[in-house]
């Protein structure tokens, strides 16, 4: 056995605790290799935020997913004009995008004349770096709702026949797009929601005789329908019953004497130049569109005043007295409606292919008592053959408007029109750079303002007729 060597120390507990506590204190106080460390811990801070930060973003890119698909699938599902069952739509457009499992939940609210679709999904994924800390699997989440509605909606859709629309098809280019027009704003969906105002315009509005004598008209012949306005009414959204209003003068202008051509009167004579009012019959409508023939001047300020008129409450009694004749569709009764009505849109489209003319009307000594006889004759037809003079002639007419103040008539109507809350889009068909101008100032804002050509008139119509029936992403 061998001994203990006597020449070692006895090492007792307290010698083991003391010389562990010097090695403490000698390695504290070392300062070798500190920074080594220290860089150490830094390059892992960074890397594990470097890590949070793409895990945080492939969050995003999940979430972007699929809230895109999602948005995507009720936008089309709330679609009116859908055939398939909206949950079928979300569901399909979930598959194809490889999201099958993350829908969660669809609702569908649907009536007469609106759809809405909501949807909520949720996508889990497991982290790449953040889950060596402990977060388990991440989940990114979409919701939302699209509506589309058709609400209570008055249109007055103003259309010029003026004797300019005879050129370069421009006639038939704007009857197709109106008679379109027509069909994407009433449909099934539609009944007893859309009227619309179909208001021809040229020299003058023919209002229509039941219309005509409802607004207090002072009758002074059986041949035409034209109300004559003060310039002040051109700055109120409403035509005023309480006053009298003169029937405009029934007769031909027409500088070629040589013929007696009574067909293009100031004031249309024909039924299809009738002003149709708070229609849904789209046949009757898109027939009317499609007897429409140039004709006369240029009064666009005229054909706004009625479009505005009646879309003013105001003319309600008048709306109603044309529901007891049968000229108007009972559930239209109470049309127009108040403007503080939020369930219903009042709406002009107002289109020309020039700008406002002068007019004239025959003096007034000379043409009453003889409305029999400018049925017959032509003014200037009527000078030649009774050999008036030239120095004589300037008696017989006198000038009612001319270009400048129909500029500032309709300027007015306009304004009136759009303080009111009514919203007018505009369509400059081949126009001049004044008449595209002038337009464009009527218009609720210059996005409201076409400028176009030839078959571009259907465009037009088409981005109106869809801006009615927008579909919204509501949340």
């Amino acid at each position: 056995m061998v001994g203990k060597d006597p020449r070692l120390p006895a090492w007792t507990e307290a010698t083991r605790r003391a010389r562990r506590g010097d090695d403490l204190r000698a390695f504290a106080a070392e300062e070798r290799g500190n920074m080594s460390i220290f860089s150490i811990f830094m390059v892992l801070i960074i890397l594990a935020m470097g890590g949070i930060g793409i895990d945080m973003m492939n969050s995003e890119i999940h979430r972007l997913k699929l809230q895109n698909t999602l948005d995507r699938a009720i936008l089309a599902a709330a679609d009116l004009d859908q055939a398939q069952p909206a949950r079928n739509v979300v569901n399909d457009y979930f598959a194809k995008a490889g999201l099958t499992d993350a829908l969660a939940d669809v609702q569908v609210d649907e009536g007469l004349n609106y759809r809405t679709v909501s949807a909520e999904a949720e996508l889990g994924f497991r982290p790449l770096f953040m889950h060596l800390l402990g977060v388990g699997d991440m989940e990114a989440s979409a919701s939302g709702t699209a509506t589309e509605r058709v609400n209570n909606v008055e249109i007055s859709l103003v259309l010029d026949i003026s004797g300019s629309m005879d050129g370069n098809s421009k006639l038939i280019n704007m009857q197709a797009a109106a008679e379109n027009f027509i069909d994407a704003v009433i449909n099934d969906r539609s009944a007893d929601l859309v009227s619309v105002n179909l208001i021809p315009y040229s020299e003058h509005v023919n209002a229509g005789e039941w219309i005509a004598r409802d607004v207090n008209l002072h009758e002074r012949h059986p041949y035409s329908w034209c109300v004559e306005f003060s310039d002040a009414e051109f700055g109120t959204s409403y035509i005023d019953t309480t006053i009298r209003h003169e029937q405009a003068q029934h007769f031909q202008w027409n500088y070629d004497g040589r013929h007696n051509d009574r067909s293009n009167t100031v004031c249309p004579r024909y039924s299809y130049e009738e002003i149709r009012p708070f229609s849904q019959d789209a046949t009757a409508l898109k027939d009317q569109i499609g007897d429409l023939r140039p004709r006369a001047g240029t009064s666009i300020f005229l054909g706004m005043k009625w479009a505005t008129g009646m879309l003013d409450p105001h003319f309600r009694p008048i709306t109603q007295d044309l529901v007891s004749r049968g000229l108007v569709d009972a559930g239209f009764a109470d049309r127009p409606a108040a403007f503080s009505d939020e369930e219903t849109l009042k709406v002009i489209v107002l289109m020309t292919d020039g700008m406002n003319d002068r007019s004239n009307r025959i003096t007034e000594s000379i043409y009453d008592g003889n409305e029999g006889h400018w049925d017959r004759y032509n003014l200037w037809y009527y000078l030649y053959r009774q050999n008036v003079s030239s120095w004589y002639r300037p008696y017989y007419y006198y000038q009612k408007y001319d270009a400048a103040q129909g500029d500032r008539l309709l300027e007015n109507v306009c304004n009136a029109a759009k303080d009111a809350g009514i919203v007018v889009w505009s369509i400059g068909f081949e126009v001049t750079d004044h008449g595209a101008a002038v337009m464009e100032g009527c218009a609720s804002s210059p996005n409201h303002f076409f400028r176009v050509e030839g078959t571009e008139i259907g465009d037009a119509f088409s981005t109106v007729a869809q801006q009615i029936n927008q579909l919204k992403l509501i949340q």
